[in-house]
């Protein structure tokens, strides 16, 4: 049985370009909710995205709706895949690597293996998964369910929310709450860099800024 939901309303243009520089170890340093797993990795290093999450539920050995999603992706979609607990089968490979970047989407996230990795350099496709395995998923038509509420690297993930993704891992943002958490974190970057600015100059010494030298001579 397939469960087919209609597309989500995509992320507002102005909160993706809130977020183009910011990291998700920024976000990291308060919040502590939304954050995948740490091991869904990067496969391919220096990507930064955020986009629109279009999540799937697909059964372990079986890759029939993706191959079918694949076609109902837009430009600024991410595709995020439940794979219901598997860890053996590689659903996303090259040829569906040069489906979903023909779309136009942006990356995807795979909560499981992926495979063919050297195609997907080649394609400079950003996929964020847990590693690799030559084991392939078939055309078995077991079902399953696109844009739905799923779970990925054991965060909720709901269609539209915000997925923001680099080297450090994969944020999960409802739209909502994205604009505080987006404004809070390029404050905290700006000052950051102007710490070190001043370490690095040999201005100032990180304990000191930190608070981490007072508390150690307060011992």
């Amino acid at each position: 049985m397939y469960t087919i939901n209609p597309m989500p309303p995509q992320v507002p243009p102005e909160l993706l370009a809130l977020f183009a520089e910011v990291e998700t170890a920024t976000v990291g340093h308060w919040r502590l909710f939304g954050f995948m797993h740490r091991e869904i990795r990067a496969l391919l290093r220096n990507h930064r995205v955020v986009g629109t999450a279009v999540t799937l539920a697909i059964p372990g050995s079986d890759s029939t709706l993706l191959h079918h999603a694949s076609g109902m992706l837009r430009p600024g979609d991410v595709l995020v895949i439940d794979r219901l607990g598997d860890d053996r089968y590689a659903c996303w490979g090259g040829g569906v690597t040069v489906a979903v970047k023909a779309a136009g989407a942006l990356a995807g996230v795979v909560d499981g293996p992926c495979t063919d990795l050297a195609e997907i350099e080649d394609s400079d496709f950003p996929i964020w998964s847990r590693g690799l395995s030559p084991i392939t998923t078939r055309l078995e038509d077991l079902g399953g369910g696109l844009n739905i509420p799923v779970s990925c690297g054991g965060v909720p993930v709901m269609p539209g929310d915000l997925i923001l993704a680099d080297d450090s891992g994969v944020l999960v943002l409802p739209v909502a709450e994205a604009e505080s958490v987006g404004l809070r974190a390029l404050e905290m970057q700006q000052a950051g860099r102007a710490r070190e600015a001043a370490v690095r100059r040999g201005e100032a010494k990180l304990g000191d800024i930190s608070g981490a030298t007072a508390r150690v001579l307060a011992r």
